[in-house]
């Protein structure tokens, strides 16, 4: 098999970092997971106020 993100051949049997070839590999594509380079296109999604707001109101409700 290769390597997802830089193509070189690795194996899946006793590979610490597999898929990828090494740690490096495997940083570098953590670190664009955590920087939102791997995005599906589409407009951005935004909360809805009204949702907040309910929760705010349960949180008025005293317990019992």
């Amino acid at each position: 098999m290769t390597c997802p993100l830089c193509h070189q051949p690795t194996t899946w049997e006793g590979n610490t970092w597999r898929p990828f070839c090494s740690e490096r590999c495997q940083l570098t594509d953590l670190g664009a997971w955590a920087t939102d380079r791997y995005r599906i296109p589409g407009p951005d999604l935004t909360m809805d106020g009204s949702l907040s707001d309910s929760l705010e109101a349960d949180n008025d409700i005293e317990a019992p």
